[in-house]
């Protein structure tokens, strides 16, 4: 009878029990993570006063762009944002990680830049956030580059066609990402021309850097050309390692060059960020107590409250333009 009388432990209680002595640094790294996603649940994710419009991008391959897409969207879904990603990359891996068909012949991104459909007449629900949708992407858009070349209008096509969108729509979107291909081609300079902002992922080694003054300058050029208000809002670090030097010096590095962009938020390498996609799971909703999703919940909070600044700047290029 005295055992049923004995109160429930709970799980924090638990680990703070086992592992209170400090000792462990297994120990410590669970204690550690619990803080940070029991941290999580208590805030509350404010909402920009307009739209956010982010084109994520970086030319280099493997540096986590899709994955940030996914899982920062899912992070802002989840936490009460509504949102619209559109995957501008033929290979579609965005789509599948958001569990969206994208077969060769259905309704795709590229039916709306040919002007066969719109984005209300594309767009699907990511199964897993109900404010969250998807504007899919087939191998079908590999050839879209070729065909759109000879329209006057050819890098306005995806700005023209998010703006209808957004005009018409009975819903209110807090934010629109654009995932691009890991390319400089016409697919990414639509995107460039429909966004606001550019959020870059870098991954945490010396070659990543190389490629970022490449697209800095191809961000210049679209700013000059076609999109002055363009703005680079955000960098973010991403297959860190705390355990290397070298993943702390290219943090340091990037962080003393672009000071007020870039994330205090790293996103780690792990198992479970690579592993969702196989399941079409965002690591959000595939293991929402790791942590990759922690990582990306906390980078995707630091976004959400950097909006008044980040707005603010966007209405003063606005003003110059």
């Amino acid at each position: 009878m005295a055992d049923q009388d004995m109160p429930i432990e709970s799980a924090e209680d638990t680990i703070k029990r086992i592992f209170s002595t400090g000792d462990s640094t297994v120990g410590a790294e669970i204690t550690h993570e619990f803080n940070r996603y029991s941290r999580l649940q208590e805030v509350t994710f404010p909402k920009p006063a307009r739209t956010r419009l982010i084109a994520v991008a970086n030319q280099k391959g493997g540096v986590g762009k899709t994955t940030s897409t996914v899982n920062i969207a899912a992070a802002l879904a989840k936490n009460g944002a509504r949102v619209l990603v559109i995957d501008m990359d033929p290979q579609g891996n965005c789509s599948t990680a958001l569990g969206v068909r994208h077969e060769s012949g259905e309704p795709s991104v590229y039916d709306v830049l040919e002007g066969r459909m719109s984005i209300a007449e594309v767009k699907r629900p990511c199964p897993d956030f109900e404010t969250l949708d998807v504007v899919p992407a087939s191998i079908d858009l590999s050839g879209a580059e070729l065909e759109v070349a000879q329209f006057e209008n050819r890098n306005n096509l995806l700005n023209e066609a998010v703006q209808q969108f957004l005009r018409g729509s009975n819903e209110h979107f807090d934010y629109v990402f654009i995932d691009c291909p890991p390319s400089l081609g016409l697919l990414v300079i639509n995107a460039m021309c429909a966004a606001r902002e550019m959020l870059i992922p870098i991954q945490a080694e010396y070659y990543a850097l190389e490629g970022l003054g490449q697209l800095i300058n191809t961000i210049g050029l679209v700013q000059e050309h076609f999109n002055p208000i363009l703005t680079v809002s955000t960098m973010m670090v991403t297959m860190f390692d705390k355990r290397t030097l070298l993943s702390r010096e290219v943090y340091n590095e990037v962080k003393s060059h672009y000071p007020s962009i870039v994330l205090d938020t790293t996103i780690p390498r792990t198992v479970k960020i690579s592993e969702a996609p196989s399941f079409n799971k965002s690591v959000i909703s595939y293991d929402p107590r790791g942590m990759g999703a922690i990582a990306y919940c906390e980078a995707a909070l630091e976004i959400a409250r950097r909006s008044p600044v980040v707005l603010d700047a966007i209405a003063s290029r606005m003003k110059e333009a």
